[in-house]
């Protein structure tokens, strides 16, 4: 175990990924396009307004976004300021690593699906209606945002994406990362919390369509 971890700690320095990824174009069951960031692409309004990019699901705990800018409709109490955002904003919270409860990841998916899904009511309480592209992020976009993103892959497209690995795979490539990072991208305790939320998924998808 000393020797791997002496390996594991040798390896070259991440490089820079793009700031934002197109992973996935046109979902068949959505019509959006996926998108995965780092905490560079995600924090660029202008950049996601451009790829047309509505709602930004967060997976990191260490990180948040304020996409509230409309002075008229902010407030601000006791310096916490809050108010409709310019891109609805969806936060899952995973740690890059232990400590997830063994539920959360399952609770990962259907965040993005409620995301991809939710209809919001035609009032003036909920401005953000736009139902555009999607951004899924985490810190470095590196590792708990391929996880989410591979599980749904592999969830929702079965028959392009039969095994997780097949849509890890596929999301690695497609966000660029090199080859001497894959053992961690994503880490390796993601990819077997993700494998067990497949299991439990596909039974509470079943039971639900009985």
């Amino acid at each position: 175990m000393q020797h791997l971890e002496r390996d594991t700690t040798q390896q070259p320095e991440s490089r820079e990924l793009p700031k934002l990824s197109l992973i996935y174009e046109q979902h068949p069951l959505y019509s959006v396009d996926l998108f995965i960031s780092g905490k560079e692409g995600a924090s660029d309004l202008n950049l996601l307004r451009s790829k047309g990019i509505t709602t930004v699901v967060n997976c990191a705990v260490n990180l948040d976004f304020n996409f509230v800018e409309q002075p008229q409709v902010v407030s601000d109490h006791e310096g916490s300021v809050y108010g409709p955002g310019e891109i609805r904003y969806f936060k899952i919270g995973l740690i890059d690593g232990d400590g997830n409860p063994e539920t959360q990841m399952v609770a990962a998916h259907y965040i993005l699906r409620a995301a991809l899904e939710q209809i919001l009511p035609d009032k003036p309480s909920y401005p953000r209606r736009e139902r555009g592209s999607v951004l899924i992020n985490c810190r470095g976009g590196r590792s708990r945002s391929v996880a989410v993103v591979a599980l749904f892959l592999h969830l929702t497209l079965p028959q392009e994406f039969p095994a997780l690995d097949d849509a890890i795979s596929f999301v690695r490539i497609k966000r660029e990362l090199p080859e001497n990072e894959w053992y961690k991208a994503p880490k390796p305790v993601l990819a077997s919390a993700a494998r067990r939320a497949a299991t439990w998924i596909a039974m509470i998808d079943a039971d639900a369509a009985q």
